[in-house]
């Protein structure tokens, strides 16, 4: 039999995974109790985390109801084997559903032993995706056409009851509980504003999923962006963008510069012309010779590059990281990002050299709303949670906002304000969230969110199950093999570069 001892809910590990957009998962092949119970705390401190504490009762019953669908799907399945009947048949099918209840409830851990070496199993997944949570339960065997028939006349049959009583009074069929816990759940689910539009059932790959999903009301979403905006509007510890910076900007956006007007603005600016020179001698120009004068390397880097680096100082600049160590580690894995999207650029977008001209500056400043809360001094978090409940916005919309649902949009908030790049603001905006950016940015947005998940995974922070299979696909990666050897390169690379 599977292992069944307790496991401990890891809540950072839950925070960062609603922070970045990564699911959660958990499989299990035989479900035993205390596995159970640990998907029912994950689920738990993940609805805390986000302020929902309201649907945990509802949704933990939902749980509940699922894994052990699943699991009954899956001993279904090896029943059917041991009785040589064929599952997809319905002379077999009605044939084994009349005594597999009673066979199975007299030796269960028989078949769920056969069910662990046949590798069927029941997974979990959790996930915080922009303005929706999403709950589904899988299992590696696909729902027959008469199975899925049953589901579907259960749903339609949830619709008819106004109350639990009342199903649970009309239902007689014993066969498989007549889907009475389906419809339980769907009424459980009505109690929380959702309809059977939010619940879904489909076979897709070899597994069944179902799948409940959760959306932020617009009332809320609503709330969610005023209160981001009024956040960013009451940091007074933020600066302008430094004004040496601006002048350069101004400088580089006058078409009757010349390149050596520029190049004699950044001579005048010692950090500037230390970061110039330090990034046009690097890997990624790999230059033959080393390149020690300002007027060269600004040929080299061009415009744009030059803007980009302006884009990037003044922003640690501002929000420099000092003696903060949770800053520092913020702007520590943003130039890792930073490095990962440049060289995937190169690498997999050889032909955009504008794309790759971007990859560098938007790696860099894609967490930068993260940084927005470690400026902020606590007492501004206490002012606006007291000034918000006056205005009667819900506290979990409050919590939704210090859970890191809307660093991003924060982030792009910041960005706006000091003039940025459309580009820059919005794949600050929608890093976690790439399907949603404007075309025009959608894949620069895609590469810049696959290089933090792989920084992610480089440093052990997540497993390659979370990474969004359409980013792979969108830059032709095809197996975790592939993937590992990529990740490695460049993480060898990046040492190797800060030696």
């Amino acid at each position: 039999m599977e292992n069944s001892n307790k496991v401990t809910v890891d809540r950072s590990k839950i925070r960062m995974a609603i922070e970045t957009g990564v699911p959660l998962s958990i499989t299990t092949y035989t479900l035993p109790h205390d596995v159970e119970v640990y998907m029912t705390e994950v689920l738990t401190v993940f609805l805390t985390e986000l302020g929902q504490k309201q649907m945990i009762e509802y949704l933990s019953y939902c749980l509940s109801e699922l894994i052990t669908n699943a699991k009954k799907a899956n001993t279904k399945r090896v029943y059917f084997r041991t009785k040589n009947l064929d599952i997809n048949n319905i002379g077999d099918y009605e044939k084994g559903m009349a005594t597999f209840k009673e066979d199975t409830m007299k030796n269960i851990n028989y078949y769920l032993e056969l069910q662990k070496k046949a590798g069927l199993y029941v997974k979990f997944r959790l996930q915080m995706r922009k303005d929706k949570i999403r709950i589904e339960v899988r299992n590696n065997a696909e729902m027959t056409v008469f199975e899925y028939k049953r589901v579907h006349d259960k749903l339609s049959r949830a619709q008819q009851y106004t109350s639990i009583n009342e199903a649970i009074s009309q239902i007689l069929d014993s066969s498989e509980g007549a889907g009475l816990g389906l419809i339980i759940m769907i009424l459980m689910l009505s109690k929380i504003g959702l309809t059977e539009e939010n619940f879904q059932t489909l076979c897709q790959d070899g597994e069944t999923i179902t799948r409940i999903t959760l959306p932020l009301n617009k009332e809320t979403q609503d709330s969610l962006t005023k209160l981001s905006a009024e956040f960013v509007k009451s940091i007074n510890e933020i600066p302008q963008f430094p004004e040496h910076i601006t002048k350069i900007n101004r400088l580089l956006n006058d078409p009757d510069s010349k390149m050596s007007d520029i190049a004699a603005a950044i001579s005048g600016d010692v950090s500037l012309t230390t970061e110039l020179l330090h990034l046009v001698n690097s890997a990624a120009f790999a230059l033959a010779t080393p390149c020690h004068n300002v007027a060269d390397a600004v040929k080299l880097i061009g415009i744009r590059g030059i803007k980009n680096l302006l884009f990037s100082i003044g922003s640690m600049e501002t929000l420099s990281p000092g003696n903060d160590k949770v800053k520092r580690k913020i702007w520590e894995n943003a130039k890792k990002v930073a490095f990962f999207s440049y060289n995937m650029a190169r690498n997999y977008c050889s032909s955009e050299r504008q794309l790759i001209d971007d990859s560098y500056i938007c790696g860099l400043l894609h967490d930068i709303g993260k940084l927005l809360f470690q400026t902020a001094h606590p007492n501004l978090i206490n002012d606006l949670r007291t000034k918000f409940s006056e205005k009667d916005i819900p506290v979990p919309v409050f919590e939704l906002m210090i859970a890191g649902v809307n660093h991003g949009e924060i982030g792009a908030m910041i960005t706006e304000r000091w003039n940025f790049p459309e580009v820059i603001t919005n794949v600050i905006r929608y890093h976690h969230d790439p399907d949603q950016a404007p075309e025009a940015y959608r894949k620069l947005t895609s590469l810049i969110s696959l290089a933090s998940l792989m920084v992610d995974y480089y440093d052990g922070n997540i497993d390659f199950y979370q990474i969004d299979e359409s980013l792979l696909v969108m830059f032709h990666i095809e197996s975790q093999e592939q993937f590992d050897r990529i990740v490695k390169k460049l993480g060898q690379a990046l040492e190797k570069e800060n030696d």
